[in-house]
């Protein structure tokens, strides 16, 4: 599961990052906005927090997929719809509450939850998953 959960959250900021790149914006915006989720760091945003706050959410999911994945594997298409959801919870309703994510860019935001997902649910068919209807003993 660690493993899954480091190449995802590494692998899931590529997309923002690439865009903010292009524009001329800062690459780190992100990373210090996810710092304010930390308790008693909402109006203190920093590189540290976030790279904690990123790592913990990132974990979380992972877990969470990976638990999903053991009846049946996500697949990246499974993935994508799970890294929709997670958009939707992370940006949309949690996130809003957040001045500094609030702030982010929508859309290069959805792109990596977009990317976490997929990332995990390619993952979830070597996680141990059972195929569905046969238990593994």
């Amino acid at each position: 599961m660690a493993r899954v959960a480091a190449v995802a959250a590494a692998l899931s900021g590529l997309p923002s990052t690439l865009c903010t790149v292009v524009v001329g914006g800062d690459p780190l915006a992100s990373t210090r906005a996810a710092g304010t989720l930390l308790p008693g760091r909402r109006s203190r945003p920093s590189v540290a927090g976030g790279v904690v706050a990123h790592v913990a959410v990132s974990a979380g999911w992972t877990a969470l997929l990976l638990a999903v994945a053991r009846r049946r594997p996500l697949g990246v298409a499974g993935g994508l719809l799970a890294g929709a959801a997670i958009a939707v919870l992370d940006l949309e309703l949690v996130g809003r509450r957040y001045p500094a994510i609030r702030a982010l860019p929508r859309g290069p935001q959805w792109l990596d939850h977009l990317a976490f997902g997929a990332v995990v649910g390619a993952f979830s068919r070597d996680s141990g998953a059972a195929p569905q209807g046969r238990d593994r003993r």
